[in-house]
């Protein structure tokens, strides 16, 4: 295991807890790191909705160092055989300090290339070491203002392990709901294109319809006219028959008188 990376948390020199070759189980490890309240360091960052851990009760009879290490437990660590503990640094804080750990927090922001907007690990991370080391210089000076302010970073990362866990659902849900809005789109399409198809099927069965209807009646018209003109003729035959019959008979008649 590699040495934990440099933090703006102020810690004491490493101090070297064993150096034993053999495997020790769990509860032997527990049992050796209990006379130095040892707790295996937070993860940097919390998963999403953590379970809440009970904040550390003041007992005024354990020492400032014994209280610091329950509120910022030291962190752990193994090199080949030998076991290294490093505790957070009991030493009070000057002004200077704290204008150094605002220059030591620009200039990693800088140097890792933290975002200054948006999401960004990087700048969580280093933004929750600076807390911490804020925690660590109160809880020196005032115990229960530490402790206080100990409540009041786990419900921040609470909170922001729960707007992240919203903004991946969101993430989620909108993936989701693209996707169905392109299926939608593919099947409109298709629908479309099926619709257009229907559309130029039924024109040309109308052209086709059109087309039929005046060939009717061009037929029609040009029967018609055939029907006139012969009834026509037909008028005029009866005509002339009716004037010869008419001729006839008053010439049978004529004599007679």
């Amino acid at each position: 295991m590699i040495p934990p990376p440099d933090s703006l948390l102020k810690y004491d020199n490493p101090v070297l807890i064993s150096k034993n070759t053999e495997r020790k189980s769990p509860k032997s490890r527990a049992l050796r790191a209990e006379p130095l309240q040892v707790a295996p360091p937070s993860p940097p960052t919390p998963p999403p909705f953590p379970i809440k851990a009970k904040n550390p009760q003041l007992d005024f009879s354990k020492t400032p160092e014994e209280m610091l290490n329950a509120i910022l437990p030291p962190r752990e660590w193994t090199e080949g055989a030998q076991v290294w503990i490093q505790q957070v640094s009991s030493a009070p804080s000057t002004r200077a300090d704290v204008t150094h750990l605002q220059e030591e927090l620009d200039l990693r922001l800088q140097q890792r290339q933290a975002r200054e907007t948006g999401i960004c690990p990087v700048r969580r991370e280093l933004y929750s070491q600076c807390f911490d080391e804020l925690i660590r210089q109160v809880t020196v000076n005032c115990a229960e203002r530490g402790l206080l302010l100990l409540r009041v970073r786990d419900e921040i990362r609470m909170t922001v392990a729960a707007y992240q866990t919203l903004y991946e659902s969101s993430v989620a849900f909108g993936v989701r709901k693209a996707l169905s809005a392109e299926q939608g789109k593919a099947d409109a399409e298709r629908r479309i294109g099926e619709l257009e198809q229907e559309r130029r099927e039924l024109e040309r069965q109308l052209s086709e319809q059109k087309a039929r209807c005046e060939a009717i009646e061009r037929r029609e018209a040009e029967r018609r006219q055939l029907e006139d003109i012969k009834h026509a003729e037909e008028i005029q035959f009866l005509k002339r028959t009716n004037q010869q019959l008419k001729a006839q008979l008053e010439g049978i008649i004529a004599p007679k008188k």
